[in-house]
């Protein structure tokens, strides 16, 4: 019999020690850096802000019929989850694959995850335990030691997604601040100032009034040693909240973030043209058809279309449960098409030669163009919002865990924050390379959790079933070991 909470409960989120990961993403669930934040962040704002019951201490929340959505709903909570800050990195996908790989990696790479999307989906109405999500789906199917393995590689998720964050709140607070500072000093010099795009990493543009020698401003204001630090002190404050409920209430942040940057990078497309030449090698804008680097594409678009560890929670709100099928494929649909029209966008229009193009596409904008400026502030807030969720998240999983409750006191809680907060800082400073984090974080969580996890299950419910095929065991294996080369080809390819 399903028991409402007590007023005691309800100070602390209606969350299960099984949830796996939550990049951007009820209302609108949080995105995902592919950058996207971590996933679970939908069931936590379920969990806070939509009347839940339970069956029992500790189990899955249940949401009841009246709370059940449309598939229109859930198909735009899949395509708002899965799309997010990956945007900034898409055009840099193409350019390390090659136009032509870029495009075929973005369109497979969608497929393969919906496919290992679906096999969680269909495993757990068929062969899982009713009520349950991924991490109660493992057990059952493969045991406590494929449960365990699960929560290692979402924590290794989320704690990537930490950094990433770190890095690009690190960035845009550098240049707003750069901004803001100098129109406050003079202003910049209009006759020095020749278009807005640059090239990266040659030169990263912060105002165009420098001088040989550094101001004071300049050299307590340093993009990969002070501003790390100074984040610190702005951030760290925020993550020992017990519930972070609060936090919930910016969601549209990233919706407007997210709709601002689409029409952001398709006002700079229009302004600059086509500037694409794929015949011509000695051409400024030769674009390489395939370039042999195209496993950093694949390893970043594995974390980009992330879905495997909540798609269970998202999909058993959808109304009519005969739909999931086509809604899950609708939304990978979506996000693939988002990601190509602006990857496409960016990468085509770009007017300088196409290896200049940034992992944070923002970076390869002068400081002084006021439309990357309104860009930057509206991701800060956003990340600043989303950030002390991550944490939660993680500081959730892992206290429980380890003590069998979240909070266990205010030193641990202080303790594990400061951990978070230097390892953070420590990849700011010595290689705030966001490509490269999310390119080896994509491809190792990846590898289980998306190439994987999901087969096995799919498996291990035929086998259960006694309706394991040939094929099924060929394809169902073909795709891990698939995931495995990815993972390997990572240490083998550069990021420019």
């Amino acid at each position: 019999m399903a028991r409402a909470r007590s007023k005691s409960e309800e100070s602390q989120p209606l969350l299960s020690s099984d949830i796996s990961r939550t990049n951007s993403y009820g209302g609108p669930p949080l995105r995902k850096i592919s950058l996207n934040p971590p996933h679970e962040f939908d069931y936590f704002i379920r969990a806070n802000t939509e009347s839940l019951v339970s069956d029992q201490e500790g189990a899955p929340p249940i949401l009841p019929d009246s709370n059940k959505q449309s598939s229109l709903v859930t198909i735009f909570v899949l395509w708002n989850t899965m799309v997010g800050t990956s945007l900034l990195t898409m055009p840099w996908g193409l350019e390390r694959a090659g136009f032509a790989m870029g495009i075929l990696l973005v369109m497979g790479m969608a497929t393969l995850c919906c496919y290992t999307a679906h096999c969680v989906v269909s495993t757990q109405a068929a062969y899982g335990p009713p009520g349950g999500e991924i991490s109660e789906l493992t057990r059952h199917l493969l045991g406590r030691k494929a449960e365990i393995l699960s929560k290692i590689f979402s924590y290794i998720v989320l704690a990537g997604a930490l950094i990433v964050y770190w890095i690009l709140m690190t960035n845009f607070l550098y240049f707003i601040v750069d901004f803001i500072y100098t129109e406050i000093s003079g202003g910049f010099d209009q006759s020095t100032i020749n278009g807005t795009v640059r090239c990266f990493p040659e030169a990263v543009a912060t105002n165009v009034t420098i001088s040989d020698e550094q101001t004071t401003f300049q050299k307590w204001w340093s993009l990969n040693l002070s501003v790390p630090i100074y984040l610190a002190l702005l951030v760290g404050p925020l993550l020992s909240f017990k519930s972070v409920t609060f936090f919930t209430k910016f969601n549209s942040l990233g919706t407007l973030s997210l709709m601002y940057l689409m029409v952001f990078v398709m006002v700079k497309a229009f302004n600059s043209g086509w500037n694409l030449d794929l015949s011509d090698p000695s051409s400024p804008n030769y674009a390489k058809l395939f370039k042999t680097s195209f496993f950093a594409t694949s390893g970043m678009l594995a974390m980009s279309y992330f879905l495997q560890n909540i798609v269970i929670t998202i999909m058993r709100s959808n109304r009519n449960q005969k739909n999931n099928t086509r809604d899950l494929a609708i939304a990978y649909s979506l996000g693939m098409g988002t990601y190509l029209v602006i990857g496409i966008l960016f990468y085509a229009s770009f007017p300088l030669r196409k290896s200049c193009i940034a992992d944070n596409l923002l970076n390869n904008f002068a400081s002084w163009d006021v439309g990357t400026l309104v860009a930057r502030v509206f991701l800060f807030f956003q990340l600043v919002t989303v950030y002390p969720l991550i944490s939660f998240m993680l500081r959730y999983q892992v206290m429980t865990a380890f003590f069998a409750k979240p909070f266990p006191s205010r030193l641990h809680v202080i303790a594990f924050n400061a951990v978070v907060v230097i390892v953070c800082v420590l990849f700011a400073v010595f290689l705030p390379k966001i490509g490269t984090i999310i390119r080896f974080t994509g491809a190792l969580s990846g590898f289980f959790h998306v190439f994987t996890l999901p087969c096995l299950l799919r498996l291990a419910g035929q086998k259960q079933a006694g309706k394991l095929s040939c094929f099924s065991l060929f394809l169902n294996l073909a795709i891990p070991l698939a995931g495995g080369i990815n993972l390997i080809a990572q240490f083998f390819v550069s990021d420019s």
